[in-house]
């Protein structure tokens, strides 16, 4: 089927192209029913729900985001509560540190 869009009028294509629009929504919201469908029985078969695997996914997610977290590389000569990853802007207490002739290898952990 070939369409001459370059003959058609203005009103006709506009109606076409409403109704290309309309057919894609369909298409889509179809596809996604089908894609839901097989994604339920696959993960029926090992025995769990679609929800069970999606609040699985995202549980990871959450978990990945508190794994970012720096351990600290160097802490404070006197005050061990006070501790620096070696990321970011360097803490007063290191910089005074540095200051009094201590190397950084002596405050790491």
């Amino acid at each position: 089927m070939t369409i001459d869009l370059n003959s058609m009028p203005r009103k006709d294509l506009e109606k076409l192209r409403a109704d290309v629009d309309k057919a894609i929504l369909l298409a889509k919201s179809r596809e996604l029913k089908e894609a839901r469908k097989a994604a339920e029985q696959a993960v029926a078969e090992f025995g769990f729900s679609l929800a069970d695997v999606t609040e699985v996914a995202a549980g990871a997610a959450k978990s990945k985001l508190r794994a970012a977290v720096s351990v600290p590389r160097y802490r404070h000569p006197e005050n061990p509560e006070l501790t620096w990853t070696g990321k970011g802007r360097k803490p007063e207490w290191f910089k005074s540190a540095l200051a009094s002739g201590v190397q950084p290898e002596e405050m790491e952990i």
